[in-house]
């Protein structure tokens, strides 16, 4: 919990002009006050009766006091029981777990967060192992799916071709102005799903909450934002209740200079040290845009990025089980796109770091198979850019199950997006050539997961690490219980975020992403490794952020590209001290 703001800028930092709580500016102290002193719920002015109460900032329900209800004109208007913010989550949570349907909890959810902004995140923290499947992955991709049937009140902003021109102008019309993260997709590749348009705006509002729950960002520092720029989904096109332009995509210079209008919009509306996260663009747009503005914005593409960090952190991790250096595994990866190629390239700058060896040679021992096979160098010149530097010498391969009795990996990695593709005979080749084969089944929803954590344990005699993108239940297997691991990016981007926004960063490098990795894989237990999981429980998630954030924190300032300064003494407590509380606050 924050503390008075001058406490902290003398023990952490001589001076701490940024203000705390998530990052931002402190304008009315409501982050630096204690519990114990009460704060003012401004609006447009002070807010009070049905306005206070439809305000999901200050709306606390059941738990205004007598005194409040009193001060702000509210008696009468509730029910007279006074309950505890913690009563009022148990019953909520009673409620959640009465739903069969995980679309139902996940509406159920939204419109708390809509009416009661803390008490949800405070259920989002106190249950996130529970809670994380319903807000995010596999339940936000039906949402998605559904959007414009379940859609009731915006969460976002939307910006489409209409708005070309102007979206300064529109960026104008968000309520809050210290915006410090945002979340972008253009809905082309919603997780394993694909096209869905305007209705991917399910990501950016998840992602977000997650940037808030697991990473204590504000909630007012956070804006999830959709560009909408029609969709090739004839499906959308054809339904009624779809929300977005009922057009085709548009795409070459058009969408370039639509986007290009976007960020600048953005940089000029909110600063330079904005955090920008590229979420769920087609590969053909999300390599273009990292490239275009890694070197002018502070962005952050999830999909490349962030999958690539959480997946190394894996890795790095399991190399204590296994008693081997990354330079000592040979790689295969089922899937060349984002995730693929973003994992493949952060491994092979790991090891070059680790060994001294130049990259082009780490690369060597990492393969990748697409959807026309092994990528080989026979096929270079048909080849998008970024798969041009997975191509190396080999005998044109079709099949997975060819590639892998032939490459013979250690470690076979599957971010295809297509399901059941890692087949019994691909898993028992492994096991065949491996004592301990190492089996990450990344892709999302569930559904399009390349196997299951139970086909892994079973077609490998239970000598399988498993991890997967989307959760699977433990696994018994002869007598014995598997919990499987969850390579799931929530372990990064939170960490991540505050660690940039904490330090003032201007530029995201991958030697960020490597601390992100390291410290992750940092905070697994022996008691982890034993269970066999190569990633912490989720239950610690805010503590794992915070180590994360410092670490993260700690390279900015290495490399210069911080402007928070002095540097702060203790990154650890000043990243603990950021966090965001959703614990009520007591009000004149």
């Amino acid at each position: 919990m924050s503390t008075n703001s001058t406490q902290i800028s003398d023990e952490y930092v001589s001076d701490n002009s940024s203000g705390v709580g998530g990052g931002i500016s402190d304008v009315y102290g409501e982050d630096s006050a204690t519990l114990d002193q009460l704060v003012t719920p401004w609006v447009t002015s002070v807010a009070s009766g049905y306005t206070l109460m439809r305000d999901p900032r200050y709306n606390k329900g059941l738990a205004f006091t007598e005194k409040e209800r009193d001060a702000h004109y509210i008696t009468g208007l509730l029910p007279p029981v006074v309950l505890s913010q913690e009563v009022q989550e148990k019953k909520v949570m009673h409620n959640l777990r009465q739903y069969t349907v995980p679309l139902q909890r996940y509406m159920a959810l939204m419109d708390l967060q809509e009416r009661n902004e803390r008490l949800f995140y405070k259920l989002l923290i106190d249950n996130v192992e529970e809670l994380l499947p319903v807000v995010y992955t596999p339940t936000v991709g039906e949402a998605c799916q559904k959007y414009g049937s379940i859609y009731r009140r915006p969460q976002g902003l939307y910006i489409s071709l209409k708005e070309k021109g102007r979206i300064l102008e529109v960026l104008k019309n968000w309520p809050q102005r210290g915006i410090q993260v945002i979340v972008v997709t253009d809905g082309e590749r919603i997780l394993g799903l694909g096209d869905l348009g305007c209705q991917g705006m399910g990501i950016p509002v998840g992602k977000l909450s997650l940037y808030t729950a697991l990473g204590g960002i504000r909630p007012s520092a956070c804006l999830p934002i959709t560009i909408d720029v029609g969709t090739n989904n004839e499906k959308l096109l054809d339904d009624e209740f779809y929300i977005g332009l009922k057009q085709k995509r548009a795409n070459g210079e058009e969408y370039s200079e639509f986007l290009h209008e976007f960020m600048c919009a953005v940089k000029q509306n909110y600063g330079e040290k904005v955090l920008v996260q590229f979420e769920d663009f087609a590969n053909h747009h999300a390599f273009e845009l990292l490239s275009k503005y890694c070197s002018t914005h502070l962005v952050f593409n999830d999909d490349i990025q962030g999958t690539a960090s959480v997946v190394l952190a894996g890795l790095i991790a399991a190399q204590k089980v296994l008693g081997k250096s990354l330079a000592d595994h040979t790689f295969l990866f089922l899937g060349a796109g984002e995730a693929g190629t973003g994992i493949a390239e952060l491994i092979a700058l790991k090891i070059s770091k680790e060994t001294g060896t130049p990259i082009d040679e780490t690369r060597k021992n990492i393969w990748l198979v697409d959807s026309k096979g092994l990528i080989v160098s026979s096929r270079k010149e048909s080849l998008q850019h970024f798969k041009q530097p997975w191509a190396h010498e080999h005998e044109p391969v079709k099949e997975l199950l060819e590639a892998v009795n032939a490459i013979k990996p250690t470690v076979l990695i599957g971010t295809s997006g297509v399901g059941k593709t890692f087949t019994k005979e691909v898993v028992e080749a492994m096991a065949t050539l491996n004592e301990k084969p190492l089996i990450l089944a990344l892709s999302n929803p569930t559904s399009q997961a390349e196997c299951t954590a139970e086909e892994a344990y079973k077609w490998t005699k239970g000598r399988a690490i498993f991890a997967s993108g989307s959760p699977f239940d433990p696994v018994e297997y002869n007598g014995k219980t598997f919990t499987p691991g969850q390579a799931n990016n929530c372990y990064i981007f939170p960490g991540l975020g505050l660690g940039l926004i904490m330090s003032g960063a201007i530029r995201v490098r991958d030697d960020m992403l490597l601390a992100a990795s390291e410290a992750l894989a940092s905070q697994v237990t022996e008691e982890n490794f034993a269970n066999g999981l190569i990633y912490p429980p989720f239950a610690n998630i805010r503590k794992i952020s915070a180590n994360i954030a410092a670490s993260v924190g700690d390279k900015t300032y290495e490399l210069g590209l911080a402007s928070n300064l002095p540097r702060p003494k203790n990154l650890l407590k000043m990243a603990e001290s950021c966090m965001y509380s959703p614990v009520y606050r007591n009000f004149r």
